[in-house]
Parts: C-alpha cells; structure tokens; sequence
C-alpha cells in the first residue's frame, strides 16, 4: 500500500463555496442531485454526458450526432456534421458582454514593461496576424509553428492561426536547433513565427537564429514572421517577413473560418520511451470542450477570475491559457523569463501587484521557492484556490504550498493527464474533501480505472497502471500522420484500455495517488521527453556509439537527466569529453537537460533484440533491486555500470535523492 493514501482529511470545502461552484449550478442545470450521481450518469450515459459539455459550446453549423463509435474505441469521431471554430469560443462569444471590455492578457517583461490587452484588443490582433498569415499564402490544414517567450503576442498567434483553419504548433521557447528541427520536419509546417531575441535573467539570447537554422533544413517552411522586441540582431533574408509589417493596416474583425468540428486546430508534440517526437492532435471542437470540463468544472475557473501559471507557450499549459481561460473570459498574467528574477520572489509579487486568485504550480516550481526566498512580504491573500500538475507531489511540497500558499484555507485541485489527453484523467474538485498530495478522483466521463497488465482492476490499495476504459472528447485524435504508433504507444498494451504509463493506487476512501512513470519517460521540470531524444544529441557528436539517458529524483526538479554512454573508439574518457557532450545535450534541449553526470562504461545492458533496458540502467545508478533480469543478453554490463557508478561517487549522490 502506498504510503501517502494512509493520509488523513486535511481539508473540507465550506457550505458557501459548493453552492458558488461551477459544478453545483452545472448539476442544477441537468437535474442531478449529487457528485457521486453525477459521476456514475457521466461514465454510464456517455453521449448524455459529452452532449451535456458540448452543450456549452458555440458552433456554426449544429451537429447531428455528439459520437460515433463505427471506428472503434481508437478513433471516435466526434460532432458528426457539425462545424465551428475554437476562436469562436475563445474569444468571439464575449462579443457585446462585459468580458469583451476586460483584460484577457496581462503581460509583464523581465524588465518590468506591463502590457494589458482587453479581450477587444487581443481579438484586434488576432484578426491583423490570421489576416497576414493569410495574405502568405497560409491554407486550411497547413501547420505553423510558434516558437515565442511568454509575451502577448504568442497568444495571439495561437490564436491566429486557427482562425484561418490553419493548424497552430506550439514548441518550447527553450529548445535548440535539432529539437526545432525534428518537430519542423515531422510535421512539415510551412511557417515559423518567431521573436528577434528572448530575456531571462538578464540576458538576452537568440531565437530567430535558431528558427533560422532549423528552418534552412526543413524544406516545407516558406516563411519565418519576425517580431522585433528586444533589439538583438537578426539576419532578413527572402523568407522573412516583419512581423509589424504583416500586420499593418490588416482587418481588426475578420470572420473566423468555419471548420469541420473535427478538424485539427492545434498540434503538440510530445516525447515517448523511442523513436521521433509524437504529435497530438486537437480539434477545433474536442479541445475547447475538454477545456470546458475541465478548467470550468472541475477547476471551478470563473471569468471573474485572474490567472498565473508559470510556464511555457511550447507545453500544454500555454495552450491551455490561450484557448481555456479566454474560454472562461478569465484573465490571466504572463510573465517574460523566470518566475524568482529580477527579484527572488517575483511571482509572488506578481499575485500581489494583479490580485491573482488562481494560481496554477509544478511542484517542481514550488519546491524551488521552499529552498530558496519563500514568498517574501508580499500579499497573497487573494489567491482562493491551487491548481497543480507536471509531476506527483512531494508531501513536503504540498504542505508547504497548503500552509503558506493557501493558510490551510482553500484547496490544491490536483490535476494529471498530459498533452494526449488535452488535459486531465485525474483532478481535484472544490466540491470534495482533500488529503495531502491526492486526486478526489476521475474526471468524469473518462472511465479511468487502475490495472493490471491483463487489463483486470487491481483494487484499492493495490498499484496498477492508469488507463481509460471510455473515449474521450479531449483524446489525441490519432498521431500527426502515424496512426499505428498511436495504437502501439497507447491502445495496444492492456486489451480495451488506453494506457497512460503512470502507475496509480486508489485508498479505501475513493482517494487517488499517481506515483510516476512506468515507462522509460523522463520528466524533467514536469516536462515528459523521450530519452531517445537525448541519446540522439548525444551519438551525434561522434563521440557516442551507444547511450542511455535515464532520470533520477532530483529535490529541485523533480528528475535530473544521467546518461550512460559507451564512447567511440576514437574518444577519450575524461572531463573534456563529458563537457562536450553534456554542452551537446543543453544545445539541443535547454538548460534544465543538462546531465546530472555522466558515466562511461564498456557496454549497456540489452535483450536479446538488443534493446537497450534502460529500466535496469537506472536502477543500478540508484542503487535499487534490480528485479528480473532473465531477458538481457550481457547481464555482466550491470555490474560495470554499478562498478562505474561508484567509482565516480555519483551512487551516493544518487542515493542521496531517493
């Protein structure tokens, strides 16, 4: 049994806050007395249920039929017949309310410049960007990327694009080149929109000159859209375009395009255990009714709300901002660079300088603030509920945030699922008693359940993989252009069950814990990458024949990357050469992928198909059982590495995390 589920109540939501619930008016609407009826009617009556939610939604052209399943449960079309655009309910629906007068972004530079736009004036700018876009030569259906910082304008680019029916790419304004140019390539975008440079910490870095340089490689981009903010130098060649200059004189009120519900509005790519980068697919309807479910219902957000969540336009998280809190008409700040500079406790100030009421937190995130400045003297006593995901919780973190975030007052909805879900399989609910670090449940409609490998219900206090036993609306349509993978990356495991590869435990008293990956993935600052990702930018230095890139507990980050390596012949172990290859993998994915350590070995474990059992791998660098063994063709090779691991001391620094 796991040991946090043996965790008591902590909180209990009061009389008044349930009757101001989203849900309880929800529920009231339907006729449903309670949660737990409301619970079992949605994961029974699934077209009840997903009508209920669509039933919140604007289209242009009604649907016939909310889900058809002749396809199976893999690909259920959704919104037979009907048409609309997700900028139609983003932000086309507060037209003449009293949300379209009020602020939908506030934005604030690393120097201190805010920049408010009204739902008014992000929809002006929207409308002048898909107008540009356009004017390009942009279709329906063609993918454009957006590699930004957190300044407004990204916002309206993830907006922009599908406006004109266009499919919109977010990617991590962290990555290097190579990471550019696999999700360019894949998906065959023919436009990057891009900023001249981006500020963190005082510094200024280039990013167009990334875009260019995977761009040069990637034969489908046409065109590169420059926004010129922080003066740092940029090269303008025959594809380039000014970002201002495309704008100019452009319709603010141009009409958005009527689309098939169905069709792909949103592309996010995200890392697995092997192989390239996975996209996932979200449409113009599946995703904003997914959003409505989850941020109105089970997050309980209101458009009186406003909103800060630290993170980035290339995850889920900024999509989520873009298409859900405008969904909501709530307000939400973004804030350029780092949530502790220029001064240590900037979100906190941040809360207090905006009257912030919903605060959005990584644990990771948290556990930053709990090690270094805490909250300072600022005043948070606005903030009235915490939404938290990218990794489970600490309980050292969760009680800080509960105690200093929420003075043991309010709740942390915690929330898990990922970027193929389009959103959560587990959250929280103001309507439900809370325990340390745990899911009040399912969301509902999802049909999770805990497994075992056969598919049978493990039964509580017992942990088991999490899967979905009901399709979703906010489910990844599919892989972009690679259906077979979706079904062996998800389907094809547990017969009838979609797999989430997080292993999970459910108490006697209904209450849910995710307790990590059971999968190879890494996630490091809650973000999940593929380690085959890493082991790429690692071989490609030439100094590489073999690697292996594992994740280890880290107390800041949640995980740290080790990679295990087996050197070419020509290579000479030593500082300089795990220099240049930990200075590879930073190039290619960002600082926080920076290597923990580095160890050279002779060889790596593998199975008789000689696949490489990076299982094993991390657990000789932890020092943990290694289980069964009986599949690897050259069992001696863990020994070296354990041999290698202590050797070099970091066995005990590993050790030291768990």
């Amino acid at each position: 049994m796991n040991e946090m589920s043996r965790q008591s109540i902590v909180w209990e939501p009061s009389e008044e806050l349930i009757k101001q619930s989203n849900l309880v008016a929800f529920m009231a609407d339907h006729g449903i007395a309670d949660y737990d009826t409301l619970m079992r009617r949605a994961d029974e009556e699934p077209e009840w249920w997903w009508n209920a939610i669509a039933g919140r939604l604007r289209f242009m052209k009604p649907y016939e039929k909310i889900m058809d399943l002749s396809r199976g449960i893999e690909f259920p079309e959704w919104f037979v017949g009907g048409t609309t655009n997700i900028v139609e309910n983003s932000l086309d629906r507060h037209r003449g309310t009293e949300v379209w007068k009020s602020p939908a972004v506030l934005g604030e530079s690393e120097g201190g410049e805010t920049r408010i736009w009204t739902y008014e004036e992000l929809s002006a700018e929207v409308s002048r960007l898909a107008a540009g876009l356009q004017s390009l030569g942009v279709q329906p259906g063609e993918v454009v990327a957006i590699y930004m910082p957190n300044v407004n304008e990204a916002v309206a680019a993830l907006l922009a694009v599908p406006k004109i029916g266009a499919v919109v790419m977010p990617l991590f304004s962290g990555f290097g080149v190579d990471a550019i140019l696999a999700r360019l390539t894949a998906s065959e975008a023919v436009a990057v929109l891009t900023v001249d440079g981006a500020t963190r910490r005082g510094q200024t870095a280039p990013m167009k000159e990334f875009a260019d340089a995977a761009a040069i490689r990637a034969p489908s981009v046409r065109n590169i859209v420059c926004l010129r903010r922080t003066g740092y130098p940029v090269t303008m060649g025959e594809k380039d375009v000014d970002w201002e200059e495309l704008c100019k004189g452009q319709p603010t009120d141009m009409p958005n395009a009527e689309m098939p519900a169905e069709a792909p509005a949103l592309l996010v790519y995200t890392s697995g255990t092997s192989g390239q980068p996975k996209g996932t697919v979200h449409t113009h309807g599946g995703f904003p009714a997914k959003l409505t479910l989850d941020l109105g219902l089970m997050m309980d957000m209101k458009s009186s709300d406003r909103i800060i969540w630290f993170s980035d336009m290339g995850w889920l998280v900024g999509p989520l901002l873009a298409f859900g809190a405008t969904l909501m008409g709530a307000s939400f700040v973004i804030a350029d660079g780092a949530p502790d500079y220029p001064d240590s406790t900037r979100m906190w100030r941040l809360i207090d300088d905006h009257r912030v009421t919903f605060l959005g937190v990584a644990p990771t995130l948290i556990r930053g603030f709990m090690h270094g400045a805490g909250i300072g003297n600022n005043d948070i006593s606005s903030i009235r509920l915490v939404v938290s995901t990218g990794e489970p919780w600490t309980p050292d973190a969760w009680w800080w945030t509960f105690k200093n975030v929420l003075k043991s007052g309010g709740p942390i909805i915690n929330y898990t699922g990922g970027t193929e879900i389009g959103g959560g399989i587990l959250a929280g609910s103001v309507l439900r008693p809370m325990k340390a670090c745990a899911f009040s449940g399912p969301v509902p409609g999802m049909g999770a359940d805990i497994v075992d490998m056969d598919g049978h219900p493990v039964g509580p206090n017992n942990v088991g993989e999490l899967v979905l036993r009901n399709p979703s609306i906010g489910l990844s349509r599919g892989l972009w252009k690679d259906n077979e993978r979706f079904l062996d990356s998800y389907w094809r495991d547990i017969p009838g069950c979609w797999r989430q590869g997080d292993w999970a435990v459910q108490d006697e008293e209904g209450f849910w814990f995710v307790l990590g990956r059971s999968d190879d993935t890494l996630k490091i600052a809650g973000k999940r990458t593929g380690p085959s990702e890493i082991e790429a930018l690692l071989t490609a230095t030439g100094k590489v024949r073999e690697a292996a890139a594992i994740g280890i507990p880290d107390e800041i980050k949640g995980e740290s990357v080790v990679c295990v390596v087996v050197l070419d012949k020509d290579a000479v172990p030593g500082a300089a050469v795990e220099k240049e290859l930990s200075d590879a993998v930073i190039a290619g994915l960002g600082y926080p992928y920076r290597p923990k350590f580095i160890l050279t070995v002779a060889d790596l474990p593998k199975t008789r198909n000689m696949k490489v059992m990076r299982r094993l791998v991390r657990a000789v660098c932890l020092g943990k059982p290694l289980g069964d063994t009986s599949s690897l063709v050259n069992p001696e090779a863990l020994d070296v590495i354990s041999e290698a691991a202590v050797q070099s001391g970091h066995m005990t620094k590993a050790e030291e995390n768990l």
